[in-house]
């Protein structure tokens, strides 16, 4: 038997996960980001396939992650958790700066940011889950809970 209830136990972080650069880029909302490796450092993201940022991910080759303060606004997570960036821009009224590979990283809400370089892809279905090593990562807010 399986009690479906036991999954909502399993505990999630959000973060918005970005890729693209200055001239195209997009993000959405993810739960499903873990670390997979310690030496080297390397970080799992898993995406819908229709998802406009996994075919970015797969174009650039890196993507980052923006650890979201916990108190963050529905506003943003509606943003980028439920419109699509084949409509809108999501970057357009974010605060972004581009990291050490190119890619977008957005700082509205963030209290820490990874950026990784993409080594390894694994279809899973309808979701792929990209693996990426990680070439930078900064904490912007030590005082706020993730």
């Amino acid at each position: 038997m399986i009690d479906f209830e036991a999954l909502l136990k399993v505990s999630y972080g959000l973060y918005i996960v970005c890729s693209g650069n200055k001239d195209k880029g997009n993000g959405f909302i993810s739960n499903s980001v873990f670390q997979v490796t310690a030496e080297p450092a390397k970080f799992a993201v898993c995406c819908n396939k229709e998802n406009f940022t996994a075919n970015l991910i797969k174009e650039s080759k890196a993507f980052s992650l923006s650890v979201l303060q916990k108190e963050t606004p529905a506003a943003l997570i509606g943003r980028f958790g439920f419109k699509s960036g084949k409509d809108i821009d999501k970057l357009q009224e974010s605060d972004v700066i581009f990291g050490k590979t190119g890619v977008p990283i957005v700082l509205n809400e963030t209290i820490a940011y990874l950026e990784c370089l993409l080594v390894d892809t694994f279809d899973v279905g309808t979701h792929l889950i990209f693996i990426g090593e990680l070439v930078q990562a900064e904490i912007l807010d030590d005082k706020k809970d993730p």
